[in-house]
Order: structure tokens, then C-alpha cells, then sequence
């Protein structure tokens, strides 16, 4: 039988959580990425949306995740030494945490900038030798008090 944890006796609380993660890809793309020559467009600026919008879906995408009023998202993409890097953050005021949320907003964010890559990142066999997501985790969870308001 699958059922979601019961979570009603539980206290409101504020909840944080910030997840990372990087896309690894080639120099090239990189540099595409960096001069804005990705043909799709800005895969930054649709990954960061990708993400934010993934977040508010993730009861939809795993089952046994509350629906949980976000009260702050935040995705930040940039591009590292070795591909494009992630930061998700999300919040609530609420009876269970968010870090799904943020691993979730991280992910698309990085699948989205894949996506849009994936045609400079392919070998003469339609293979990515070279592309890896990850490793995506959770670096700060928190819950204390709901702020007064």
C-alpha cells in the first residue's frame, strides 16, 4: 500500500533548504554558453525559469512529497570551470521540509541547460562522451520557528 506520511500533528515551521550541482560539459560549450552562441537561446536565463517552475511541481513528480506552499525560490546558474553549476534554494512555512524541492529545481535546471547544449555536446555516434550531471545534494536544510508577521 502507498500513502504519504501524515504529517498534520507536526508544528509550522520555517523550512530552508539549498541543493547544488553541476553539468559538466565540454570547453567549447562552455564558451558558447559564455558568448551567448547556443542556438536555442539563453540556457542560463531558461534554465534558472526551468528550475523555479520545476519546484512548484514536485508533488507531481514524486509521489510521496507533500504540497507545500513555497513562501521563496531561488535558482542561480552560472558557468564553472568545468560546465554550468547550480544553486537551488526554497522555503516555506510549513509542517515538512523542502528539500525535495530545491534537489528537484536543481536537476531541471541543469537537464534544461543540457537540452539546449545537447547539439554541441554530441559525438559522430549522437553520444555525450563528455557530459555528466552531478553530483546534485542538499549543502543546508534548517527549520525553526515561523517568522512573526
Amino acid at each position: 500500500m502507498a500513502r504519504q506520511k501524515d504529517v498534520g500533528g507536526k508544528p509550522r515551521l520555517h523550512r530552508r533548504a539549498v541543493a547544488v550541482g553541476e553539468l559538466r560539459v565540454s570547453p567549447a560549450t562552455r564558451r558558447a554558453i559564455r558568448a551567448r552562441r547556443v542556438e536555442k537561446g539563453d540556457p542560463i536565463a531558461v534554465g534558472e525559469l526551468a528550475g523555479l517552475l520545476a519546484m512548484k511541481r514536485t508533488p507531481e513528480l514524486i509521489p510521496h512529497c507533500h504540497l507545500v506552499a513555497l513562501t521563496a525560490s531561488r535558482i542561480e546558474l552560472g558557468v564553472s570551470p568545468r560546465g554550468v553549476r547550480v544553486r537551488a534554494e526554497a522555503e516555506t512555512v510549513d509542517r515538512t521540509g523542502v528539500e525535495m524541492e530545491a534537489l528537484v529545481g536543481a536537476s531541471v535546471a541543469l537537464l534544461t541547460v543540457w537540452d539546449m547544449v545537447k547539439y554541441l555536446e554530441k559525438d559522430d555516434r549522437g553520444l555525450y562522451p563528455r557530459t555528466t550531471l552531478g553530483p546534485i545534494r542538499v549543502v543546508t536544510k534548517r527549520k525553526g520557528p515561523a517568522p512573526l508577521t
